[in-house]
């Protein structure tokens, strides 16, 4: 097991490596798309690291270097990091002058000083904001890009809509502290090439929200921050937990510069109470996503970046709710090839809530953040690390992919000898999917092809048949279904022990809530990176197949 999984790692790592993961910076926009000086797409793929609960410390100091978990970060394929911090550390000298050391004494984190002097020897007597430039600092040094996000003003836990912290005007929450706050963290900032962007403000909530507030203070945020540090992104947190951008419909900000500016939307599987569990997970999964399209997802269509900057599951993996939420964001974010931030990185608090060393089961890392939580969790969103398409990117023409969410994973052949089967999107087929649905491989007369109740889908070449013919059905839109010679229709299916690809009854179309679809969800991805068929063709089979299918199709 461990070599196979440090073997993932190294995929993992080298899979970032390729897909620009030391971006020529500084950043800027083109159109939906995040970019390069080059011009050239960069996908942020971040994890959260959090600094803003009462300690003003990043989390996970007393338990390993800070060197160590930037180099984790990169070696678990993200780019990049949402890294968290409270308003009053950039506004209140008192709070930013004290030393880790004094802010875990006035805590009582004995446990947490010992550790730190343990693991950070060099930190533990730095300022407050001098710890937060180290750990800036040492993710710059290991090629980490950072995105800075004023999470709340009062460090503590967030979010509640009656925590003072939540919009312009509430008691911890004064728009003037906020703009100079802002000003100084990005001018602080200014000239860190690895400092990519500043989000404004987390979660954005409470009795006293609304919109005309909202253009009057974010348009003050993104002014002040652009002004002090030209260089980064200005990313805009919508209403409602940030849950809703729609207003933006109508009017747009009215800003002085261009090419910077990036929105945010958050989407857990709690966001939408136990709707997961409790409902047909195909008719939640169309209705949520509809919602997200119409609250936050129009942005792309008129050209701005979404950057999904909080999402996650319970690692433990024994949530259904999320579980059956997350096949459905997997879906989501690889249909549109979204930029994201997971939450989180960490695996346990110096301080939550009161509770001392509280464990984090959304962490991606365990308890002493020496061990990753969950590697199948890390494998399902590998493929989402890399970008699907985007500006300079086209290594070869535009085509499908098809990706399994339940998985990660990807439609591929290794021969024409083999059944269809799972394996890393890197090496996907390059799919074409016809306005007649006929889904064939690129370049050849190959169509997937539906055979019997039960048995693997094949390959074939006469492609005019109704088994050729894969219809998207139920309300996810992610159910792949045909018909095989009987006239019964059955959807593609995953062979859960061999990732053997099969068709099968199509399941959970009704309004059943016990039943869960996700190994028949599939999605077609557009897609302009490298793929099997245009980087490592199969030569001898696909002459041989190629040469009939020209003799098949001129005699039909």
């Amino acid at each position: 097991m461990g070599r196979v999984f440090f073997f993932f790692l190294t995929i993992l790592s080298l899979n970032v490596l390729l897909h620009g993961m030391v971006a020529a910076q500084p950043l800027s926009t083109d159109s939906r798309w995040i970019v390069d000086d080059s011009g050239k797409r960069v996908k942020l793929a971040c994890v959260n690291w959090v600094t803003h609960l009462e300690a003003v410390v990043a989390e996970g100091l007393s338990k390993q270097p800070v060197n160590v978990i930037s180099r984790r970060i990169l070696e678990m394929g993200f780019n990049c990091v949402r890294l968290t911090w409270p308003l009053y550390l950039a506004t209140n000298d008192t709070l930013a002058s004290m030393t880790v050391r004094q802010s875990f004494q006035k805590l009582g984190l004995m446990e947490s000083i010992a550790g730190f002097q343990v693991n950070n020897p060099s930190l533990i007597d730095l300022t407050l904001i001098k710890a937060f430039q180290a750990v800036v600092s040492s993710l710059a040094e290991n090629k980490v890009m950072i995105v800075l996000d004023n999470h709340i003003s009062k460090p503590g836990w967030c979010c509640s809509n009656f925590d003072d912290n939540g919009f312009f005007g509430d008691q911890y929450f004064d728009p003037n502290l906020w703009l100079m706050g802002l000003t100084r963290i990005a001018a602080m900032f200014k000239g860190i090439s690895n400092v990519v962007g500043m989000s404004l403000r987390n979660e954005l909530r409470g009795q006293k929200q609304n919109v005309n507030d909202w253009y009057r203070y974010m348009q003050k945020g993104a002014e002040a921050v652009h002004s002090a540090n030209p260089d980064v992104l200005v990313i805009l947190s919508g209403l409602n937990f940030d849950k809703d951008l729609s207003f933006l419909a109508n009017q747009p900000v009215n800003l002085t510069f261009t090419g910077k500016l990036v929105y945010e939307l958050h989407w857990y599987g709690f966001t939408d109470g136990n709707a997961w569990a409790t409902g047909n997970p195909n008719q939640v999964c169309g209705q949520i996503v509809g919602n997200n399209m119409r609250r936050a997802g129009f942005l792309l269509d008129k050209g701005y970046p979404l950057f999904v900057s909080e999402f996650g599951v319970d690692q433990r993996g024994t949530n259904v709710n999320d579980n059956r939420y997350f096949n459905c964001f997997a879906g989501f974010a690889a249909e549109l090839d979204l930029d994201w931030a997971l939450w989180t990185l960490v695996g346990s608090y110096y301080l939550r809530e009161g509770v001392i060393g509280l464990e984090e089961f959304y962490g991606v890392l365990n308890w002493n953040w020496c061990e990753i939580r969950n590697a199948s969790f890390l494998q399902k969103i590998s493929a989402l690390q890399s970008p699907f398409q985007g500006p300079g990117l086209s290594e070869s023409r535009p085509h499908k992919v098809i990706f399994h969410p339940l998985t990660g994973l990807c439609l591929q052949r290794k021969s024409m000898l083999d059944p269809l089967k799972l394996g890393p999107c890197s090496d996907s087929e390059a799919w074409n999917y016809t306005p007649q649905k006929i889904l064939g491989i690129k370049g050849t007369y190959f169509c997937l092809q539906a055979d019997q109740l039960g048995k693997p889908a094949k390959l074939g070449l006469t492609c005019t048949n109704a088994n050729s013919k894969w219809e998207t059905i139920s309300d996810s839109k992610m159910h792949l279904s045909s018909k095989i010679d009987n006239g019964n229709s059955v959807c593609l299916d995953v062979e859960p022990t061999t990732n053997l690809v099969v068709t099968n009854t199509c399941k959970c179309l009704s309004r059943d809530n016990n039943c869960d679809p996700a190994s028949q969800w599939f999605k077609i991805v557009d897609s302009t990176t490298s793929t099997t068929t245009s980087s490592k063709s199969l030569p001898f089979f696909d002459s041989i197949y190629n040469s009939l299918g020209k003799i098949v199709l001129g005699h039909l």
